[in-house]
């Protein structure tokens, strides 16, 4: 079995806000493995950004860490000097594509400059602690962005790098975004929802491209979606959340084969087909601030009983590799696909 590259165990992160403290995450637990595409999904508001921003060590001013631990490359993320974490870790052993690349671009500078700057503090070549560049440092760091914006099919590098992000399509800032994430040469690369804002001829280009740089430079993926049909297509594993809690963790094709927590089975059974008439999951998504306790999913389940009001359940394996945290899972599959 492959070492973990990530490892999240028992993470609870909580915001202060106006209406009182807002429990995001409870006690969550994820693993991802070297070079290992991992699928975070879940309604908005589950926590996936939460927990993506919580393993780059960019939690905003009011969140707070209540335990656990964020085990990446053999380090607690959690222990390390946050400095560290700015200089060594974030931008370069773990780097970010974002869901609307626009809103990252400064519209002020070229492409060219932005992504220079970015090698000029996180370039593979970079010692820790430097502070200026050498002029071969510059060079040898522009050809690795032109060889780079060429690997991820942008046509004529040097003519974008001078251009602004208004003048560049949404497919092709998305694309220069993921050069950006890769220049650092991380281990674990994140995305959020990074095809949201595009349109399906254009997300099935992005999600085949990042599936191959990820495959052919060994770059772990966390890849965090609400779209069900997009997790098929690039992941290998899935991670199910709901309300702050991760329900279920399962191989791709088991996830669609044998989904066995009574959550995952409705939200797959909402997925629109051909011939039915839409349907949702009944009941609402619990407040935060003051959660449901033991399962969260527990008042809108239909098999929920006394005790999963009374705790949630310990995560355990029915089947290699597939976990679930659900005290009355169902263990036949349902043969669902995903065309």
């Amino acid at each position: 079995m492959q070492a973990e590259l990530l490892s999240v165990r028992d993470l609870s992160v909580s915001f202060v806000t106006e209406g009182g403290v807002a429990r995001v995450l409870d006690a969550v637990n994820l693993s991802l493995a070297p070079g290992e595409i991992m699928g975070l999904v879940g309604e908005s508001g589950c926590g996936k950004t939460t927990l993506a921003r919580a393993i780059l060590g960019a939690l905003p001013a009011n969140a707070n860490v209540h335990g656990g631990a964020l085990m990446f490359d053999g380090q607690d993320l959690l222990a390390l000097d946050p400095s560290v974490v700015a200089d060594q870790v974030r931008g370069r052993a773990i780097t970010f594509v974002p869901q609307d690349p626009y809103s990252s671009f400064s519209p002020l500078f070229t492409v060219g400059d932005q992504i220079m700057e970015l090698l000029r503090w996180k370039s593979p070549d970079r010692r820790a602690g430097e502070r200026f560049r050498s002029g071969s440092r510059r060079r040898a760091d522009r050809e690795r962005a032109l060889a780079l914006l060429r690997t991820v099919q942008l046509s004529n590098p040097e003519r974008l790098l001078r251009k602004y992000p208004h003048e560049l399509s949404g497919g092709q800032r998305q694309r220069v975004m993921i050069a950006m994430a890769l220049l650092p040469e991380p281990k674990l690369l994140i995305a959020d929802e990074p095809t949201t804002a595009l349109d399906v001829t254009i997300q099935a280009q992005i999600l085949k491209l990042l599936r191959r740089l990820a495959t052919e430079r060994g770059v772990s993926v966390l890849f965090a979606t609400h779209d069900l049909g997009t997790a098929w297509e690039i992941c290998d594993r899935v991670t199910v959340m709901y309300a702050g809690q991760e329900l279920e963790t399962a191989p791709i094709a088991d996830f669609f084969r044998a989904p066995m927590v009574p959550y995952t089975r409705l939200l797959l059974d909402s997925l629109p087909t051909s011939g039915s008439a839409l349907h949702g999951i009944p009941g609402n998504v619990p407040s935060l601030i003051s959660p449901p306790t033991g399962c969260r999913f527990y008042p809108r389940c239909p098999r929920a009983s006394d005790v999963c009001r009374a705790e949630h359940a310990a995560k355990y394996e029915p089947e290699p590799r597939h976990q679930v945290r659900c005290h009355h899972p169902h263990l036949q599959p349902v043969g669902i696909v995903v065309a």
